[in-house]
């Protein structure tokens, strides 16, 4: 009976390091909800106003480090959206929390190019980056799912 004891005990210590582990690939992004398969960096805007590309401007992203992104809008007939105006915000929606600091246009660079400054991710998972945007066409906004 002794024997039978310990081996329900070594079944449920073996069943609780599982759910551990479980537990840690799912925070770590492996069981980031379905919208975020979508990792692609380049969309229209949620009215079909513009289209906008991101990308870092050193290739890899970091976590824990400060890094620049490069921004391009165009109008959706593919003209560069001049002088827009950008608001930059985000967060991790599993988490429910915003991004760790504030984000800004820093230089518009011409020909519908714009430098954000300030980006950083804190941990691993699924991160969204919101760009409002403001220009003589009107308001439109564009999110972009991020993995890291």
């Amino acid at each position: 009976m002794a024997s039978l004891g310990r081996y329900l005990l070594a079944a449920f210590g073996l069943a609780a390091v599982l759910l551990g582990v479980l537990a840690a690939v799912y925070v770590s992004g492996f069981g980031r909800h379905d919208a975020a398969s979508d990792i692609s960096r380049s969309r229209k805007t949620a009215n079909g106003l513009f289209m906008v590309s991101i990308e870092p401007e050193k290739g890899a992203v970091r976590q824990g480090e400060l890094h620049t992104w490069l921004v391009t809008v165009t109008t959706a007939a593919g003209q560069p959206v001049e002088y827009a105006a950008i608001d930059v915000s985000g967060g991790m929606p599993e988490h429910n929390h915003g991004l760790p600091t504030s984000p800004q246009v820093t230089d518009y660079l011409g020909n519908g190019h714009y430098r954000i400054e300030g980006m950083k991710f804190t941990m691993r998972g699924w991160w969204q980056l919101r760009l409002s945007i403001s220009a003589a066409a009107g308001s439109d906004t564009a999110i972009f799912n991020l993995a890291l």
